[in-house]
């Protein structure tokens, strides 16, 4: 760190995004992305002319892709914001939101935890339960930003669309914010809720279940004077943040129904089998309704049996807090992606002395 940097900031620990292999060596399972290419329709739509149209600013108001988010989920498109990745989004909202301070579980995305610091809003960490999932109740007029991971980051766990009915009623005062970057692999959208609440914001990704992580395009959905707020906060920091091919890309990835649900059907379809797998080899995972599992075996320890992955060119992701040290997480590829691990554990777990 330099000595220009703001004083603040010198505790501040950053987010630490999973590793990002350049040669291709490694059956990468770290960061839940898309086994799959995204849908051939979007990519056919970059054509000549998008390409030499990036001499020109994108539309800061994304209005066709908004459009076609609001169609798909039955909105308007004053219910719609977009941003450079769902990160982007959180981030807005983190600032717009959480000046009282902001709650969340103690085992979730771990941007929340920098978001909070990055900003300066207190941050109250609520438990999980032993058996990691979310107690509704915990949360109850806490009259500052309430942050829910639906299905949770880390653990896959969904919580059902009651609960967080519980959550946006008995947070009246605040926002409660649900970050569905996992739901389409096995929950059910909060989005039916928005006319209901006003002080629900609903934050999703084109990153998983679309197939567009190296586009960096994200959405909210929410009564329209939270996403005045949103814009608010967008103007004032960066209003041209979705760039043209990627605003082409993620409409037609959204208009493309077809290839999205064939594509999610097989990632749960594979989730399912793995899931079986891995309790044939004695591993205790824990129930995922996401495109990853997180799973432990008695016999190795979290962080070795990602090293011993690792040496054997196979990447997942490992964490250090101590309720989850014990596991590793496991993001769902192909099916073969997934019989390459699974063989590959059976030879560490065999070679293990237990």
């Amino acid at each position: 760190m330099s000595e220009y940097l703001a004083k603040d900031l010198l505790t501040l620990a950053p987010y630490v995004p999973g590793e990002q292999p350049k040669d291709g060596a490694f059956v990468k399972l770290n960061t839940n992305e898309n086994p799959y290419f995204p849908s051939r329709y979007a990519v056919s739509l970059i054509t000549d002319k998008a390409i030499d149209d990036l001499r020109l600013y994108s539309d800061p108001t994304c209005a066709a892709l908004r459009g076609a988010i609001a169609a798909h989920y039955g909105v308007g498109e004053k219910n719609v914001a977009v941003g450079n990745g769902s990160d982007e989004i959180l981030a807005f909202a983190f600032r717009a939101f959480a000046e009282n301070g902001v709650c969340f579980p103690d085992v979730t995305y771990g941007f929340y935890k920098v978001f909070a610091a990055l900003f300066g809003a207190a941050a109250e960490i609520v438990p999980l339960r032993e058996d990691f999932t979310v107690d509704a109740a915990q949360y109850a007029d806490k009259k500052k930003l309430v942050v829910i991971a639906n299905p949770n980051a880390q653990t896959g766990i969904y919580l059902p669309l009651s609960a967080v009915e519980t959550l946006a009623e008995s947070n009246r005062g605040s926002v409660v914010l649900v970050d569905e970057a996992y739901v389409d692999f096995g929950g059910e959208s909060a989005v039916k809720l928005i006319g209901k609440y006003d002080n629900l914001l609903i934050v999703q990704t084109f990153s998983k279940s679309r197939s567009l992580a190296g586009a960096r395009v994200g959405f909210a959905l929410a009564d329209e004077k939270l996403i005045a707020d949103l814009e608010r906060v967008k103007y004032s920091f960066n209003p041209y943040n979705v760039n043209r091919l990627s605003a082409i890309l993620a409409k037609a990835a959204m208009e493309d129904v077809s290839y999205f649900a064939d594509s999610t059907e097989k990632i749960v379809r594979t989730r399912e089998s793995f899931a079986a797998e891995l309790k044939k080899l004695g591993f205790s995972a824990i129930p995922s309704s996401a495109n990853f599992i997180m799973a432990k075996h008695e016999k190795i320890g979290g962080a070795a049996l990602y090293e011993k992955l690792k040496t054997r060119g196979i990447l997942v992701r490992h964490f250090g807090e101590e309720r989850i040290r014990d596991y590793v997480r496991v993001s769902i590829g192909t099916p073969e992606n997934m019989r390459v691990f699974c063989e590959t554990a059976k030879e560490i777990i065999d070679g293990t002395k237990g």
